[in-house]
């Protein structure tokens, strides 16, 4: 599908143009800007390494290896090919080879990939808790499956035959597209699409088999708990604010909604038996001392933003990761009586809404 830019007096088609004719290299630079904007192929991962090769025996390495929000390993292949080559059996041997992966494991790779000099254990260790939404580390839903994400600027008809097969078999593999244009002026577009599965095509995904159905069952009901409170939420939500109008339910642990500016979002987070409204403060990897900034002047107003909030926050710097939090915490979460939903979604919405008055100006002035 051709892209076209629009003129006042016309559709102007963008030329198509190649990688290879741009001087854009694999590693040094596809690799790179995925690296550090991973959201480009998948809004839910996080990189735990690049040219992840921890193997016995083996020379082999991982282009990005991440982990998504369900605690899933997820294996990047990365080609500038027009054809992506021989991509998928080489992601296949990584993603068995990868399965084995342990928690503590994990936690080791990302404090070296942080830091190859002075690795952080703990650090990585709070900011995976921290990503995946857990209070704790939940061996039994670590690692339940291993992803692939193919990214290419094509994909032969052999290797998307070998993909959808791969899928009708239950594995959990995706071709992502990325085709370079370039504009008249010289300006380089990269366009950016999930081609296998199509996102829409959900149901196109079979069935798994009887036996990890029934050992992902209890996973299963619990998202589904998750996802029907967060539905509640939303809808009573937007009748008090348009903070998150346009999110939709997840199956994830939280739901995020912007304040006016990078860098700084209202969230909603719920777990078992309780939940939490906050300011998350992230303004990007390598942006630690910037975020703890925004926190100190944020924290020096602390008396006046809790005056205004109504009562007092729990100011959470975080020192062991990049981020910051400031959150108020609420009785009842999703695995509450259902009949109590009501109140603790009132009481959610509305300490939404105070904590946006409370912080919304505040942010805007910050000189950080």
């Amino acid at each position: 599908m051709p892209i076209f830019q629009v003129t006042s007096t016309e559709l102007k088609p963008v030329s198509e143009t190649t990688f290879g004719a741009e001087g854009i290299m694999e590693r040094k630079d596809i690799q790179r800007m995925l690296r550090e904007q991973i959201s480009v192929l998948d809004d839910r991962l996080l990189v735990i390494a690049e040219e992840f090769g921890d193997w016995l025996d083996s020379s082999r390495r991982i282009d990005l290896l991440c982990i998504d929000s369900e605690a899933n390993l997820v294996v990047v292949e990365l080609k500038r090919t027009e054809d992506g080559g021989h991509m998928e059996l080489q992601a296949l041997r990584y993603a068995a080879m990868i399965s084995a992966m342990t928690f503590d494991q994990l936690v080791d790779t990302f404090a070296r990939y942080r830091s190859k000099a002075s690795p952080d254990i703990e650090g990585s260790k709070t900011a995976i808790l921290e990503f995946l939404g857990w209070e704790d580390v939940y061996e039994d839903q670590f690692a339940q499956d291993t992803r692939i994400v193919l990214a290419a600027a094509d994909f032969s008809k052999e290797l998307t035959t070998a993909v959808m097969w791969l899928i009708e078999r239950g594995i959990d593999i995706r071709c992502v597209r990325m085709k370079p244009y370039r504009m008249g002026d010289g300006t380089v577009l990269l366009d950016v699409q999930q081609l296998i599965p199509l996102p829409e095509a959900n149901d196109f995904q079979t069935q798994i088999g009887v036996k990890k159905q029934a050992e992902r069952q209890s996973r299963s009901d619990r998202h589904e708990l998750r996802l029907r409170f967060w539905e509640a939420l939303l809808d009573h939500a937007k009748t008090k604010t348009d903070i998150h109008a346009n999110r939709k339910p997840t199956q994830d642990g939280w739901i995020y909604g912007g304040i006016g500016r990078f860098g700084f979002s209202l969230g909603y987070t719920a777990r078992q038996t309780d939940s939490q409204v906050e300011l998350w403060i992230a303004m990007g990897s390598g942006q630690t001392v910037k975020n703890k900034a925004a926190f100190k002047a944020l924290e020096a107003q602390k008396a006046a933003i809790e005056s205004d909030f109504g009562a007092q926050l729990d100011w959470q710097e975080l020192p062991q990761g990049e981020g910051c939090r400031i959150r108020y915490v609420i009785d009842g979460g999703y695995k509450s009586p259902q009949d109590q939903w009501p109140t603790i979604h009132t009481n959610l919405a509305d300490a939404m809404v105070r904590l946006e008055k409370a912080m919304r100006q505040r942010v805007a002035q910050l000189t950080v």
